[in-house]
């Protein structure tokens, strides 16, 4: 059975409506056309809109983007966990756009792998086309919101099949998302979030959106200078340190365990890992 996905915001008090009756999704469209500044508008009277049952599925927090952009060695302690000098420009690299599934689907351990790893991260969800940006400052305008993003890799595929980072990010429902995105006017300061990660209830990741090597509108900036960022596109920013390949021995993913993710004022994920 195809699984339908619906557009939906969520109130203070923790209630879903569907607002599917506005637009289709939340995809490039949407933010092409002015959606953001559109709802806003409608959103007065909530109580206008179906209510959505807890029971609900959720999806990502946007639709399938054109791409998945992500940035490596962000964080200057992860950079040391992981023995590397810092960059001295972003390390840019793709995930499949199909990774792309909401926060509490499972975790696909793809077959034949035994270093599937976890990483959580600050997304950027771009809100309109940007190419060849004049400042960092001009990249704020170019932000729709913020959001949870995790950055599932399996690193014997990534570094060790040839060294291509795109193989050992791209697995099936390797880039859990949401569960909600956060506009811009909502986070006091998105470079001073705390930043956690728990596998089995026992945490792993612990850091804070500060110690970025790069921030987020030097990261839109710098992009736009090499592509053009279109609106809906994910920016995934990099993770702070604990992740299991930077454990002694290493640790890794197998089918039963849970992952658990939050980020200050984002919202919490859940998965539960099982073999493709």
């Amino acid at each position: 059975m195809k699984l339908i996905e619906k557009p939906g915001v969520l109130d203070e008090q923790g209630r879903r409506w569907d607002i599917s009756g506005m637009f289709t999704d939340w995809d490039r469209t949407f933010f092409r056309q002015g959606g953001m500044a559109a709802l806003k508008k409608q959103l007065e009277n909530m109580d206008a809109f179906p209510e959505v049952p807890e029971s609900a599925r959720w999806g990502a927090c946007v639709a399938r983007p054109g791409k998945v952009i992500c940035i490596g060695l962000n964080y200057s302690d992860h950079a040391t966990e992981s023995g590397m000098e810092l960059p001295s420009e972003p390390i840019v690299f793709q995930k499949g756009a199909n990774t792309v599934v909401g926060p509490y689907d499972p975790i696909l351990i793809p077959r034949k792998s035994e270093k599937t790893d976890w990483e959580v991260e600050l997304g950027i969800v771009i809100g309109q086309d940007a190419r060849y940006l004049d400042s960092v400052e001009d990249a704020k305008n170019y932000i729709a919101g913020y959001c949870i993003s995790h950055d599932v890799s399996e690193r014997a595929f990534q570094l060790e099949r040839g060294g291509q980072w795109t193989k050992g990010k791209s697995c099936d429902n390797f880039n859990p998302i949401g569960p909600f995105l956060s506009t811009p006017d909502e986070i006091e300061d998105v470079h001073q979030l705390t930043m956690s990660l728990w596998v089995n209830g026992v945490q792993m990741q612990k850091g804070n959106t500060r110690t970025m090597v790069f921030d987020c509108y030097y990261i839109v900036h710098y992009l736009s200078q090499f592509m053009t960022l279109e609106a809906g596109d994910l920016i995934t920013t990099g993770t702070p340190p604990g992740v299991g390949l930077g454990m002694k021995p290493p640790q890794y993913l197998k089918a039963g365990d849970v992952v658990e993710l939050a980020i200050e004022g984002l919202g919490r994920q859940r998965q539960v890992c099982v073999n493709a």
